[in-house]
């Protein structure tokens, strides 16, 4: 589904990310983790055009390198940034129509319909100002305000971060329920535990660089995982 080729990032002279390459299956859930400042974030925002790039990334044979967001949405390819980033003034019904911005009136109702359907919660708080939910519930606003682009990619940074246990595990449930459904999904998560409970495959970040990748199955008690992620 998507294809990194020496992916490269700068903010100034300061090079983010250093010429990684890696695959997403299509319907898999492939998972970066690392610790913070690994480069997780820039390679998510590389993808979906936020930040400028060198090298070649592609969906599905489609180069997006070079294309503009909307251009990119278009091409079914949807992310969930760090921190939710919701408009916390605005009601949970605008952040999500929000989201199907480039959608006619008529899908915008139906696909808001659909989402409200799935998470009553947003029925519930359709009037409420985005800033007032719990951590949880604008999670969840900021996944359906993705899902209301109908993506066929789903790019989530950090979906663990400032949530209660009991929380993540119903993200977890919400993203591997996707996932059955045919969704690809790419995260970025500093919780490893919680990304080798859902991942297909993790790539383990260490300076914009990739340290091991492979099957989430035993990805923890590797030497590689170990010295990247713990320091030991």
């Amino acid at each position: 589904m998507l294809e990194i080729e020496n992916l490269a990032v700068n903010y100034g002279r300061n090079e983010a990310i250093h010429g990684i390459s890696f695959v997403v299956p299509d319907a898999s859930i492939t998972a970066l983790i690392g610790a913070n400042g690994a480069g997780k974030t820039s390679t998510l925002k590389a993808i979906t055009g936020l930040v400028p790039s060198r090298g070649r990334i592609a969906k599905n044979g489609k180069v997006l390198s070079n294309l503009t967001t909307d251009q990119i949405v278009r091409l079914g390819v949807a992310h969930v940034a760090e921190g939710r980033q919701l408009f916390p003034l605005m009601s949970v019904r605008e952040n999500l129509e929000l989201g199907g911005y480039l959608c006619s009136p008529s899908e915008n109702r139906l696909r808001l319909m659909e989402l409200m359907k799935r998470f009553p919660i947003l029925a519930e708080r359709s009037s409420q100002p985005a800033g007032t939910l719990s951590g949880g519930e604008q999670q969840i606003v900021a996944i359906s305000r993705a899902l209301m682009s109908s993506p066929q990619v789903l790019l989530i940074d950090e979906p663990c971060l400032g949530l209660a246990p009991i929380i993540i595990r119903k993200v977890a449930s919400i993203l591997r329920d996707l996932h059955r459904e045919g969704l690809t999904i790419l995260i970025a998560e500093q919780n490893a535990s919680f990304a080798a409970a859902i991942a297909d495959t993790l790539i383990v970040l260490e300076n914009g660089r990739i340290r091991a990748e492979g099957s989430s199955e035993g990805m923890l008690d590797r030497p590689e995982f170990r010295q990247a992620y713990l320091g030991i």
